[in-house]
């Protein structure tokens, strides 16, 4: 179906009332596109089976613009929290989906979120079981705002939690830092410039997965460092575990237009958001073996060690520098880089 088959071609506040127009939208797009068991009963809710523990993230997505290098909002969404379930060292399974729109979106451009939601969720293998649509008036809205929840189970080999972290661990990331934020940040309006820069959105649940059947609870944390980048991340472990944490400058990976576009812009790297990067917390005798596994996958051909967990400078992350000094990475104070996720 075309979008003139649909008999509109932007969102009114009608598709949002509840009654045959809402209907239609949620039929002839959102049923059709998202088709499976437990959706096509076109329910307030879904009932499904889960074995075992059950790992659950909600998160809310509202970035700026709506499309960007390399992605759009709703394959954001997806990946954003498909991520978030495997960071709990779960397989996520189900997903649940809800749209804020607002007046006058086109419907050219909402027919190709549903489409990368769509791809999205097939890459990660979830099925979109329940969800909801509002629309709000003009100017009350920035064309779409997206809510998803997701739930996995737990994989029986997990144990991934601060407390596990011990002295002599390896951080290690799965590949270049700070793209999602400086493809956003090439879109804005006046802050433009000329890269060949994408975001890194995409899944690593495939990636988590493989990881935890070889070394299970070897692998003691994971987290994706979305807003407020590595830095915010790492220094929150350190506060919350009250241990201290060596990085390398020298080991940090970055690929040059982001580096260049961030020296540009003042930015540090380190605060940059990501959306297809994660960090691992392991055992110091397993730390090349994860690398040398992580490189065989495309999400993580660029994985490194860039640090590790040491007895020195309790609840600090300290950079080594490529020259030979020392300075203290503190969390993100403030916003750095606005609606980015």
């Amino acid at each position: 179906m075309d979008d003139s088959e649909l008999g509109f071609d932007t969102i009114n506040l009608g598709h949002g009332s509840g009654g045959k127009m809402t209907r239609d939208l949620l039929d002839k797009l959102i049923f059709k596109t998202f088709s499976n068991p437990f959706i096509d009963q076109k329910h307030d809710g879904s009932v499904v089976k889960i074995d075992g523990e059950i790992a659950i993230s909600t998160d809310s997505f509202v970035v700026s613009p709506i499309f960007f290098k390399g992605g759009n909002i709703g394959e954001l969404a997806i990946n954003g929290t498909v991520n978030d379930v495997a960071m709990c060292g779960a397989i996520p399974k189900y997903l649940s989906l809800a749209f804020i729109i607002e007046e006058g979106l086109k419907i050219v451009e909402f027919r190709e979120i549903i489409q990368s939601i769509k791809a999205a969720a097939d890459r990660s293998r979830v099925l979109i079981i329940t969800g909801d649509t509002k629309v709000v008036e003009r100017g009350k809205g920035d064309k779409i705002f997206i809510n998803t929840t997701g739930f996995g189970e737990v994989h029986a080999k997990a144990k991934i939690s601060t407390g596990r972290i011990g002295i002599g661990d390896k951080i290690i990331v799965n590949g270049y830092i700070a793209q999602h934020g400086m493809a956003i940040m090439s879109e804005r309006e006046g802050l433009a410039f000329e890269s060949d820069i994408v975001s890194d959105t995409t899944n690593v649940n495939f990636l988590v997965k493989d990881l935890l059947d070889t070394f299970g609870d070897k692998i003691h944390f994971f987290r994706d460092p979305t807003r407020g980048g590595v830095a915010s991340v790492l220094s929150e472990i350190a506060t919350d575990t009250n241990k201290g944490i060596a990085i390398f400058e020298d080991q940090i990976p970055l690929e040059k237009q982001v580096a260049a576009a961030c020296e540009i812009l003042g930015l540090d790297p380190l605060y940059v958001a990501n959306e297809g990067v994660f960090i691992t917390i392991v055992e110091a005798e397993i730390a090349d073996h994860v690398i040398l596994l992580m490189r065989k996958d495309e999400k993580g051909r660029n994985a490194v060690c860039i640090g590790e967990v040491t007895v020195d400078h309790p609840a600090k992350v300290v950079m080594h520098s490529s020259i030979g000094g020392k300075r203290i990475v503190s969390a993100l104070i403030g916003e750095q880089l606005p609606r980015i996720c």
